[in-house]
């Protein structure tokens, strides 16, 4: 067996490849946050091991969609979790299994091709990581994450809405800016209530695995229209706003309360405002003078 150690955000996590077939070249994105050993407990484990199998399988309570590719979850009389990734094709590529607490995995590649192998273990990362870091205040969020003037800008929205279209904006004519990640960040509430955003291995169709980090200034919901503007939401508006963008285990008391304080303490921590936009240069002078406090040039 030999192990890998990462930092994901302030949180270790280590990946344990059994035997011969598995090995680190099925998670290039995670290099920048590797580390030579670990210097704390691990917030997760996971094995990954060509003769795991979970049988017998238990009752399915919930899917998740992760990008166009349904991930069925199931739960053993034992109250452990079962996960099945699937392609966007629909074929099984990998399962894992975890107790409730998700700080233990064990975890099986099915697909023979090396690309599926990289799917499958970095979803079955990515969701595992998301549950086993909520009882730490910390939020793997759905999200394109842009830097200026060491703050940090979080765009919101559906698939298709324009969220990497407005950071992109912010890129071309926000002096400073620069892309956190595109995808997948992580939020963290701090213990003095300070609200930061980290890099993650995760970044959707946009390569951006940088280990940065910054604290949070401002969300911005993005809605296409016709003309641009901007108001700040409500408490209730922003939770509703932020809810979406976590994976949500309704069916599991312990995560999914966890997840509902973080995201009301953060609403009340940072603002998080209504962008109504075009794709255009004006809307990134409209939202950066607005969060950030400069002046329109």
């Amino acid at each position: 067996m030999t192990s890998h150690h990462f930092c994901i955000a302030g949180h270790g996590v280590r990946v344990n490849f059994v035997g011969p077939d598995y090995d680190i070249s099925l998670l290039p994105s995670f290099a920048p946050f590797a580390q030579t050993h670990e210097t704390a407990a691990p917030a997760l484990v996971m094995d990954v091991d060509p003769s795991f199998r979970f049988a017998p399988r238990g009752e399915e309570v919930g899917q998740f969609d992760c990008g166009g590719a349904n991930h069925g979850v199931y739960r053993t009389n034992e109250g452990n979790y079962q996960f099945e990734i699937s392609d966007i094709e629909g074929r099984l590529v990998a399962v894992f299994e975890s107790a409730n607490h998700f700080g233990h995995c064990r975890c099986a590649l099915l697909a023979p091709q090396h690309a599926l192998r990289r799917y499958g273990l970095n979803n079955a990362l990515m969701l595992a990581y998301s549950f086993a870091t909520v009882a730490h205040a910390t939020l793997l969020v759905h999200a394109s994450a842009v830097r200026c003037d060491g703050r940090a800008v979080l765009c919101l929205g559906p698939s298709g809405t324009g969220k990497s279209t407005h950071t992109s904006l912010w890129l071309r004519h926000v002096e400073g800016t620069d892309l956190l990640n595109d995808d997948n960040p992580v939020l963290r509430l701090e213990a003095d209530g300070h609200v930061r955003v980290y890099g993650s291995p995760w970044s959707g169709k946009t390569p951006c695995y940088r280990r940065v980090e910054a604290p949070v200034c401002a969300f911005l919901r993005i809605v296409q229209e016709p003309e641009n503007r901007i108001e700040r939401q409500s408490f209730l508006a922003a939770f509703a706003t932020l809810l979406p963008t976590v994976s949500q285990m309704r069916w599991d008391r312990r995560v999914y309360t966890a997840v509902n304080d973080t995201i009301g303490q953060i609403a009340r921590a940072v603002p998080v405002y209504r962008l109504g936009c075009r794709p255009d240069r004006d809307a990134a002078l409209l939202s950066s003078t607005t969060v950030l406090g400069r002046k329109p040039h």
